[in-house]
């Protein structure tokens, strides 16, 4: 095997679309590093390990050698800045203590920050963001992380890559940011109930330039990043390439479901949502749907973030493009393939 490439948060919407390109690869083999194993990725050997519980991580991982990248889309949600520093670089120490000691031959680790590395979680702030934009004030764990391999990687012989996506789009079971299945969901159930697709955030961000990232192409940015001298202690901006409205964007979503839309209403998801349980149980069973408990099919508190982000959201990919990485896609295409995949998938009821 040429690469022997573990993934850390296999089961998430990053690390899951990773390990399934990866695993098709020539001359490579995949571990899947995740707490639960299932559902069950292609070609992928699933390793089930708590990454903050440093034992385990030793008992479950020590016995496997010569690994040659790792891929870290693991992620622990915590209530405070602080909180999430501290476990989210944990896990991530973790897995290196392990692996540095029985793998040797390392070569690269790619990990992921996003659009909180520039203050997007906070309120507006300069755009088109670059990589080399200064830092914010700490703590914020994807430049604890950066720091941890920065410090680690002197020395030696392996080298590190940090990509940014935004608000990244393709299909895991359970992930709590995952803006895809938010609206697929959301869009089915307005169908179900005969009312028209509603954007339910603000007017701000109704009419804000916007961009998201295909799981798809992050991983082929992952793949890229592992194999590419121009990428080694680099950071790079992954989006699809484009920009747009929700304004612009939301009735071609709506045709996509054969639905009829309608003016914008400010409405938090989590709220008008909480009581659509019931109805979903119903359409799941309805129409032969994957029998994924409601709870965990869309995560409605990032659907709200995201929908009242009022100011622009744009990245610049002109260092990935100049450092050889090309993939693109064009947004509306990504959403409607994705939707057709999460129907055949049985996800969400057939669209259109």
């Amino acid at each position: 095997m040429q690469r022997k490439v573990l993934v850390a948060g296999a089961q998430g919407v990053i690390g899951r679309a990773a390990a399934a390109r990866l695993a098709a690869r020539p001359d490579t083999q995949v571990l899947g590093l995740s707490r639960r194993t299932e559902p069950s990725i292609p070609n992928v050997e699933a390793v089930s390990v708590d990454l903050l519980d440093p034992g385990q991580v030793r008992d479950r991982l020590g016995g496997i050698r010569d690994v040659t990248h790792i891929v870290f889309g693991a992620y622990i949600e915590k209530q405070t800045a602080a909180e999430k520093s501290t476990v989210n670089v944990a896990i991530l120490r973790n897995l290196l203590d392990v692996v540095e000691e029985t793998s040797p031959g390392l070569r690269h680790v790619t990990f992921y920050q996003g659009g909180k590395a520039y203050g997007a979680d906070l309120g507006p702030f300069k755009t088109p963001a670059r990589e080399d934009d200064p830092r914010l004030m700490p703590p914020n764990f994807y430049y604890d992380q950066e720091d941890l391999l920065r410090e680690r990687q002197k020395g030696k012989d392996w080298s590190f890559t940090a990509l940014r996506p935004e608000a990244v789009c393709g299909f895991a079971v359970g992930n709590p940011m995952n803006l895809l299945t938010v609206i697929a969901v959301y869009a089915a159930i307005s169908k179900e109930l005969g009312i028209p697709l509603r954007f339910p955030g603000t007017e701000a961000a109704y009419r804000a330039l916007y961009q998201v990232s295909s799981a798809d192409i992050l991983a082929e940015a992952a793949d890229w990043a592992g194999t590419t001298p121009a990428a080694r202690n680099e950071i790079f901006n992954i989006t699809n390439g484009d920009y747009f409205r929700w304004q612009h964007m939301w009735p071609r979503i709506a045709r996509m479901f054969n639905m009829d839309w309608a003016d914008p209403i400010p409405m938090p998801l989590a709220t008008y949502m909480a009581d659509k349980g019931p109805l979903w149980d119903r359409m799941t069973e309805r129409h032969g749907l994957q029998l994924i408990p409601y709870d965990k099919v869309a995560s409605w508190p990032f659907g709200d973030f995201i929908f009242a982000s009022g100011f622009d959201n744009i990245s610049s990919t002109i260092k990935a493009r100049q450092a050889g990485f090309h993939a693109c896609i064009d947004t509306e295409d990504m959403f409607r393939n994705q939707f057709r995949h999460l129907s055949d998938l049985k996800v969400i009821p057939p669209v259109a």
